[in-house]
């Protein structure tokens, strides 16, 4: 939703105020109606959802728990006892799978594709248990848990050519229709708790819309609702059956309802296709801890004791080096870690949160090269500073927010994120451009034979963004092997 509040929070407000005063010296994928948008769901079959552009970061063991742990928990509701994640969903479908070609030419490709599973496990791990709460209170078809298999191979940076991100691949119109905020600081639909919730909300919206049929709502999550309904419509009046197996629909979307099912049943019985499932503990991996106000990621890692890779894989929807400033102001963390985490913050100083520079404007400077130099945007550096105009004078400071790690210790906390999105097509390679000294986004597209608006998604930023030399751009081209 579009985001019209001053940028910082109260207890920004008053750190600044401190340092003016203090300082002396030198921050589905979806649409609701009408034509499909291209998303990671498109590809046939299930080959490119664990695409190689899109990089595999372990995670260590750091306060998780591994796969092999022998942990038994009550499953609520069930009454049963269980030490493994899958039973439970297993438990817990609701789904009919038919006979059906299309369904079988999804469980060959698995099938015969022995390692796809296991990869896809590990990607699951950290977030399963979460989603697996969130579908259960809501009593929804646990064949839904595994959607982000197709979605996104469970990989929550996952984006792709149609702007779909997250583990449940949101294009940005619907994310901001579910309450999926986007902004400089931060990206909802990454947000593993917040995008979950949303992409359950919109599935339930649109198993209503269609009387309860989970097989027309899945197919309206890719297609979106518009093109089902004109489907239902047409086959209507031809006389014709209106089920989802009926329905003249885009190929994508054939696809991917049977590509759920088919997952599905594959994980029912792996056994019976020759395949294992590595169990996962029926447990939560990580637990939501509210942090008040904004925090230094680098920082907020170190306080916890734990890996700063493993971190951003858990709060994968926050794009800097710091949290929002306008919240959320919650932070994910392994179980293990948490009381760690809460002890050592609850001693540290409000002003140990983030670190500032008091910066003298020199002559020559204007607001742009200032941000630019100092990796902040131009919207940013005049809200922290209260100017309305872009007028400065030499001589003035300016406050400005700083990493507390060089830049590149941020790879996938930044914008740079954003280029990594899952391919829809083997021949594209990426390709790392460092700018030069005189480059702009126009020249770099040109030699590359893209547009310069695609370019800047790429890599989160705008197309007016002034580039700073020896800065690295992700470019997609097409390979001609």
């Amino acid at each position: 939703m579009p985001f019209s509040r001053t940028l910082f929070s109260p207890f920004v407000s008053i750190l600044l105020a401190v340092a003016l005063v203090g300082c002396t010296g030198g921050l589905t994928v979806r649409q609701p109606t009408g034509a499909t948008s291209p998303t990671v769901a498109q590809q046939t079959p299930l080959e490119q959802t664990d695409s190689e552009n899109t990089p595999l970061l372990s995670l260590g063991t750091s306060g998780g728990l591994e796969a092999s742990t022998p942990i038994i928990s009550q499953n609520p509701g069930s009454g049963l006892q269980t030490s493994d994640l899958w039973d439970r969903i297993r438990r817990g479908y609701q789904l009919r799978v038919p006979d059906n070609r299309r369904v079988e030419h999804e469980i060959s490709w698995i099938a015969s594709h022995r390692d796809y599973l296991e990869r896809v496990r590990r990607h699951a791990r950290p977030y399963l248990y979460f989603i697996v709460e969130e579908v259960e209170k809501r009593g929804m078809p646990m064949e839904l848990a595994l959607l982000p298999v197709v979605e996104s191979a469970f990989q929550p940076f996952a984006y792709s050519p149609g702007h779909a991100s997250g583990l449940w691949q949101f294009i940005p119109s619907t994310g901001r229709m579910y309450g999926l905020k986007q902004d400089w600081w931060y990206d909802g639909r990454r947000d593993v708790v917040a995008a979950t919730r949303a992409a359950l909300d919109y599935l339930s919206s649109l198993a209503a819309q269609f009387d309860g049929d989970w097989e027309l709502a899945l197919a309206s999550y890719n297609a979106g609702a518009g093109n089902v309904g004109r489907a239902i419509r047409n086959n209507r009046k031809q006389g014709k059956a209106t089920d989802f197996w009926s329905l003249d629909l885009p190929r994508e979307t054939e696809g991917y309802v049977p590509r759920l099912l088919a997952v599905a049943k594959v994980v029912a019985s792996p056994e019976s296709y020759g395949l294992a499932l590595t169990p996962i503990p029926d447990q939560p991996y990580f637990s939501t801890v509210e942090i008040g106000s904004q925090l230094d990621l680098t920082l907020a890692a170190e306080i916890a004791g734990m890996q700063f890779d493993e971190l951003l894989l858990l709060n994968p929807g926050f794009k800097r080096w710091a949290t929002d400033p306008e919240g959320p102001h919650r932070i994910n963390l392994p179980i293990g870690r948490v009381d760690r985490f809460n002890t050592r913050l609850s001693h540290l100083a409000p002003d140990k949160r983030l670190q500032w520079k008091r910066y003298r404007i020199r002559n020559g400077d204007n607001l742009g090269s200032i941000a630019s130099r100092h990796g902040i945007t131009l919207g940013m550096l005049k809200q922290i500073n209260r100017l309305k105009g872009n007028r400065i004078r030499a001589g003035k400071h300016l406050l400005i927010p700083l990493s507390s790690q060089p830049p590149d210790r941020y790879t996938l906390a930044n914008g740079q994120r954003l280029a990594l999105p899952q391919s829809n097509n083997h021949s594209n390679k990426r390709v790392t451009h460092a700018v030069q000294p005189g480059d702009n986004l126009w020249d770099i597209a040109r030699s590359y034979h893209v547009n310069y608006k695609t370019l800047a998604r790429w890599n989160g930023i705008s197309p007016k963004s002034t580039l700073r030399p020896g800065q690295k751009l992700v470019v997609w081209v097409k390979s001609r092997t």
